[in-house]
């Protein structure tokens, strides 16, 4: 509540899907906070997760995503995920695969497993050879790319807001987010031919959106904002 009147861009990062944060989605439906959310999931399998001594269970979690949406349908969700943790099958990754595909989560990171000094993982059995582990990152990360580049088509024709982090030196161009971007880790939207003499960074942009990849959004200038 209290950031919400301090007029600025608020996004959460690193939130756990418990209750709570049912409350938390009622602020972005009202415009407090941006309608944005970064969850780590991690894994959907229940075995992965149990492995991993997390205690979200992935139907569970499907459910809450469906009423967080059907409460702010404009909220984004982004995550990060683990393939190749020790003990992990091919059964674990497919449940995996299914899951992402039915969450639909807007961004997503992977990583393969690696040990890290001192983690109770590292005495797990069963640890996946590497191989494997890069067969399904890259398996996973191409099940999401669709998944995003579908997203993304679907912002073409609409207006938003924009804010621009920093100008094209060779082209007029703006590099800027909106509410659905975080600063390093999403993707930007390209602002293309604008006047850099009136245009600067830290403006706020209203844009139309016309083209799309899989992780940009290319867009008109409609209006300066401030």
């Amino acid at each position: 509540e209290a950031l919400g009147q301090l007029g600025i861009w608020v996004r959460l990062h690193y939130v756990y899907p418990y209750p709570h944060v049912d409350a938390v989605i009622d602020l972005m439906a009202q415009g407090k906070i941006l309608p944005y959310l970064d969850i780590p999931f991690q894994h959907a399998s229940p075995n992965i997760l149990k492995l991993m001594k997390r205690p979200v269970h992935s139907e569970n979690t499907l459910e809450r995503l469906k009423l967080w949406r059907e409460k702010c349908p404009e909220l984004v969700i982004r995550s990060t995920f683990v393939v190749g943790f020790p003990g992990e099958t091919e059964a674990d990754f497919q449940m995996l695969l299914d899951w992402l595909k039915e969450a639909k989560l807007d961004r997503v990171g992977c990583f393969t497993y690696s040990p890290v000094e001192g983690a109770t993982a590292n005495d797990l059995p069963d640890h996946v050879p590497e191989e494997i582990k890069q067969q399904r990152y890259e398996r996973f990360m191409q099940v999401q790319q669709e998944i995003s580049a579908a997203k993304l088509q679907q912002r073409i024709g609409q207006t938003m807001t924009v804010l621009v982090d920093s100008l094209e030196d060779e082209f007029p161009v703006a590099v800027a987010r909106s509410y659905a971007d975080a600063p390093e880790i999403d993707g930007h939207v390209f602002v293309e031919d604008i006047d850099k003499n009136v245009i600067k960074a830290g403006d706020l942009l209203e844009v139309k959106i016309i083209d799309a990849d899989e992780y940009d959004l290319f867009a008109q200038l409609i209006q300066v904002k401030s």
